[in-house]
């Protein structure tokens, strides 16, 4: 690789490292590659403007407003206490209902630290009412915040779908096996370490009776991801018009149904959707300026030629570039990285015969993981806010947590069938 991309490269991660943001340090970075480089200033304006000129992208604030509205209203709510009726009888009971409604809420909100937000904001004070000390009682809503973007809808997958061609359909449908087993990995793990700890004993198993009123209360929040998934599935909607849809069915179900969501409220929806869209699109347009710059430069074939040539063992490449995503998604964004490597990586892939569908599934789970990472985990941040406790002692109690979404992606990765059986 020649001097000026290992500059270019240098420069990207001290500025990520001395904590700019994402945006700013791949704006930063494209500009020292302008003056250093015999590149066309015009040419990488044309494609920070034209990158977001992108039918697909359509989806990312429509998916973001609907969960912001069923976030600020009373949905979340609901599903807290369904999942209550359904496996707040297990041992460590309130950490399981945290994670169920957080897998719940990912169907509706597509964002990791919103579902932390959502969730956790309730579920945390109430275990610690309950006698769960606050490291494991925070690690549980922090962690189990991941299932945000691991189920469908998915602002990372759309993301990653736009960047290496691939159908966004296909993708949401293909994370709904992975989410749930990532799901179901979390709560064992809560169950055994609320054995160890003597957390939550098991309590009274809700009576049918009082499931199936909390399933009624639940219904517009269940009807979501039916709408999302049955009309993207049943080919009636893209996913950019499954996600208008989405809006239009939260705000009707919110203000006239439930009528749970104020003008205020909405208001907060509307600004909150606003200063994210445009945080994710900043990183969006600059990270096309420097994948067009990776691109002038070979990089792509570089890293092709090179990871092919270290083993013919597929398995041992796709374990290397797990590796790496684990560690590049301890200083970096989950939307950066994957901007900036699924260019690179996808061919490398598809060299060796995987899916690229299957690949999207691998490549997300692996950034999430990031989430509970420092010095970047925003997660982390978000919990540590709600449960009041140090970020230090946060990335400890979430450790085996983590280990268990890595011990899934290792098993969702090794077998394709688990992201490829409902594509049809």
């Amino acid at each position: 690789m020649e001097v000026p991309i290992l500059l270019i490269f240098g420069v990207l991660f001290a500025l990520i490292l001395i904590g700019v943001p994402v945006g700013f340090a791949l704006g930063a970075t494209v500009v020292v590659a302008i003056i250093i480089g015999d590149m066309s200033t015009t040419f990488l304006i044309q494609k920070l403007v034209t990158s977001l000129d992108s039918f697909p992208l359509l989806a990312v604030p429509f998916f973001i407003m609907a969960g912001e509205i069923m976030q600020k209203g009373s949905m979340a709510t609901r599903l807290l206490s369904l999942s209550q009726c359904l496996v707040g009888h297990l041992r460590g009971g309130l950490a399981q209902v945290s994670i169920l409604t957080s897998l719940f809420f990912g169907a509706l909100s597509g964002s990791s630290p919103a579902t932390v937000a959502a969730v956790g904001g309730i579920m945390i004070p109430s275990m610690q009412r309950e006698g769960y000390s606050s490291g494991y009682a925070t690690a549980v809503s922090t962690s189990a915040g991941c299932l945000g973007v691991m189920i469908p809808p998915s602002v990372p997958l759309i993301i990653y779908g736009t960047t290496a061609g691939v159908s966004v359909g296909d993708l949401f449908i293909a994370t709904i096996i992975p989410g749930i087993i990532v799901g179901l990995a979390l709560m064992l793990t809560a169950y055994i370490l609320a054995r160890r700890g003597g957390h939550g004993p098991a309590g009274a198993r809700a009576g049918k009776k009082q499931t199936l009123a909390a399933l009624w209360a639940s219904g517009h929040a269940l009807m979501v991801p039916l709408i999302v998934l049955g009309g993207i599935y049943g080919g009636i909607m893209t996913p950019t018009e499954a996600g208008v849809s989405a809006v239009g069915y939260a705000l009707l179900a919110e203000v006239l149904f439930l009528r749970s969501l104020s003008w205020i409220k909405l208001w907060d929806v509307m600004r909150s959707t606003a200063l994210t869209t445009a945080s994710i699109f900043l990183v969006v347009a600059t990270a096309t300026a420097f994948g067009q710059i990776l691109l002038f430069n070979d990089v792509p074939n570089q890293i092709v030629a090179y990871m092919t040539g270290l083993s013919e063992s597929p398995y041992v490449i796709l374990f290397l570039i797990i590796l790496i995503l684990l560690v590049l998604g301890t200083f970096m964004d989950a939307l950066a990285n994957i901007l900036i490597l699924a260019p690179l990586f996808v061919p490398v892939v598809s060299e060796l015969g995987m899916d690229p569908v299957h690949f999207g599934v691998v490549m997300l789970i692996g950034v999430a993981s990031g989430f509970l990472t420092p010095p970047v985990g925003i997660n982390l941040f978000v919990g540590c806010g709600i449960g009041n406790i140090s970020i230090e002692r946060l990335s400890y109690a979430v450790l085996p947590f983590l280990l268990a979404i890595i011990a899934a992606l290792l098993v969702i990765a090794m077998v394709p069938a688990l992201s490829l059986f409902l594509i049809p």
